[in-house]
């Protein structure tokens, strides 16, 4: 630790010295850059770090770290904090509660003017990348056509309060915001305003062009990149992490981004927390480049993204379209139009051969300009089961509580229903049990696999949980749900990593009869079947693959040791390790 905190101190005085026990010269402040009290400081604190720390010791690993750059600067209300650029001169942020707020960077008017550019020219390049924000003066669309179209002064004023924090125009001219008065008033059916995919600016008459030229007005372009009294040899004075808008086409790589942590890192003992922004394009070998780089120069940590791979990122710096959702849309109507009818069956794989082929004769017999407009789900039909159906009722207790679940299946064996019964519940719990059951018969009817809701519902926890009465294979669950899907992924599935006891020839519950004696006969005692002795018992144990195979046999919910791995056992209501002793929560 004391040789970490003196070479914190070597690039401070940017000693000539090499680092102590690393052999390489360190990346030290550059005193052309840095100025004079500054340098002062930092020798300052990093002398005391080595006097206190020879004195008193270290109680933490790391001495200095980074917090998230990106985020300290929100909190901070600066721009960036120096590691990190900006993620884009105009980004929305996504609110956890729902919305998005507008962040504009505040620096660039002041860069700008250092660089020698007037009031006016300075007012037109941010005009030009975050907008006027208002309808006033727009081109195409503003106050004047709008009243035209029908638009009171209540409307506009609503559009106007809008104007501010809007992605883009189109956002703003639906139901939400304006209500559906208005929507009626300006000519629109609630089957027009309420269809997917309605725009309201096109439906009113606007072209395209139109639209795009009022929305650069308005919302701006978010980029300085073609903004007018910009010199070109000024855009790298504003590059950020990510293509400024729908516009932009420069930005940060992320080699620079690593390059700017490692100036940093020989002053900090711990890592960096900051984003390595990618371009959505970025390719494995990028990926693999970042990492060797940061390896070549030392760096603590690497945090790589790429834009766009998550479906929700807290920051944007640009919107979908109406324009590319339709490209996209078409797109996929067009490749959807050469599908073959064994396509069609392979989407819906799961569903009956008599709903397959209705599907595919839908599909391929609609006019090119229906087809493949409805959604799957409007196409798959729910499968009705037969009037008399065949299925079981399995009486069991789980820690006490009685339940009765009873199965109704299709002609085919398969289950299409289930009833639970809990009849000395209060009368809200069983009504929620009742609904639940409906849930899942409803689902299996819509061809929803059965093993999607095992999966997903077996081993559940809570009360009452425990013992398991009245079954010959399952003898302990831990809840009701995990009771229920334990069971019918048995009994339906063949799953019997779900129960505790395997299905043997031996635990059926199938009982002989056993043969009439009568009482002129003499009694014959049949001679008992020899025990099995410590050999055989021996060979039986051998047959298993492995210990850890036998635990997982019998008692499949059981956690692995969080000291050595191995499967545990239960022990009351807790579990212990038979490996090494180890107990999980109980002494």
């Amino acid at each position: 630790m004391m040789r970490v905190i003196r070479n914190h101190r070597y690039a401070a005085y940017n000693t000539p010295l090499a680092f102590e026990g690393l052999g390489i010269k360190p990346v030290c402040i550059d005193e052309k850059f840095c100025p004079d009290y500054l340098m002062k400081s930092a020798c300052n604190s990093w002398d005391k770090a080595v006097q206190w720390g020879e004195k008193y010791g270290f109680r933490n690993a790391q001495a200095t770290v980074i917090a998230p750059t990106g985020t300290i600067g929100l909190l901070m209300d600066c721009d960036t904090t120096g590691i990190e650029p900006d993620f884009a001169l105009v980004k929305y942020k996504k609110l956890s509660g729902g919305g998005y707020f507008k962040i504009v960077n505040h620096t660039v008017p002041v860069a700008l003017k250092n660089l020698g550019y007037s009031e006016e020219q300075v007012s037109d390049i941010v005009h030009y990348a975050k907008g006027h924000q208002t309808f006033k003066g727009a081109p195409a669309i503003n106050h004047e056509t709008l009243r035209e179209k029908g638009f009171t002064d209540e409307d506009l004023a609503m559009i106007e309060s809008e104007a501010a924090a809007a992605f883009e125009i189109g956002f703003i001219f639906n139901k939400f915001t304006l209500g559906e008065d208005t929507m009626k008033r300006v000519g629109f059916t609630p089957e027009q305003y309420n269809a997917p995919g309605f725009n309201m600016l096109t439906a009113l008459g606007y072209t395209k062009d139109e639209i795009a030229l009022a929305n650069d007005f308005i919302t701006g372009t978010m980029t300085i990149e073609g903004a007018p009294h910009l010199k070109e040899e000024h855009y790298p004075v504003f590059d950020c992490a990510s293509k400024c808008g729908n516009k932009g086409v420069r930005y940060i790589h992320a080699f620079a981004h690593i390059r700017m942590m490692a100036a940093a890192q020989p002053f900090i003992s711990g890592a960096i927390s900051k984003t390595i922004n990618l371009p959505n394009e970025a390719s494995e070998e990028d990926i693999k480049g970042c990492y060797e780089l940061s390896w070549k120069l030392g760096l603590k940590a690497n945090a790589l993204y790429r834009d766009g791979c998550k479906l929700s990122q807290p920051l944007s710096n640009k919107s979908e379209t109406a324009e590319a959702e339709e490209k996209a849309t078409a797109k996929s109507d067009a490749a959807a139009n050469t599908a073959s009818e064994d396509k069609v069956i392979r989407y819906a794989e799961d569903l009956t051969p008599e709903i397959v082929l209705e599907a595919a004769k839908r599909i391929l017999n609609e006019s090119p300009d229906t087809k493949f407009k409805r959604q799957l789900s409007n196409i798959v039909e729910k499968k009705r089961l037969p009037n008399k159906r065949k299925g079981f009722t399995q009486k069991g207790k789980v820690g006490g509580q009685t339940i009765f679940v009873r199965t109704g299946e299709y002609s085919d064996g398969t289950l299409g229903e289930i009833f639970i019964d809990m009849h000395k519940e209060g009368a809200s719990f069983r009504s929620l049990v009742n609904c639940f059951s409906i849930a899942i018969s409803v689902g299996l009817q819509y061809g929803v696999p059965l093993e999607e809701f095992v999966d997903k519902f077996a081993f559940t926890r809570f009360e009452p949980s425990g013992m398991v009465e009245g079954h010959p294979n399952i003898k302990n669950a831990t809840s009701i749900t995990d009771y229920i899907f334990r069971l019918l992924g048995f009994e339906y599935l063949n799953r019997e990593d779900l129960v505790q006891v395997k299905p043997t020839d031996h635990n059926t519950e199938d009982v002989q009869e056993a043969p009439v004696v009568s009482e002129f006969q003499p009694l014959t005692i049949a001679p008992l079947e020899p025990v099995l002795n410590q050999d055989a018992l021996a060979d039986a144990m051998n047959s298993k693959k492995t210990m850890q195979d036998h635990l997982r046999e019998v008692q499949s919910d059981a956690p692995a040791c969080n000291v050595c791995g191995h499967i545990t056992v239960r022990s009351g209501t807790c579990y212990k390790c038979l490996n090494c002793g180890n107990s999980l929560g109980c002494s």
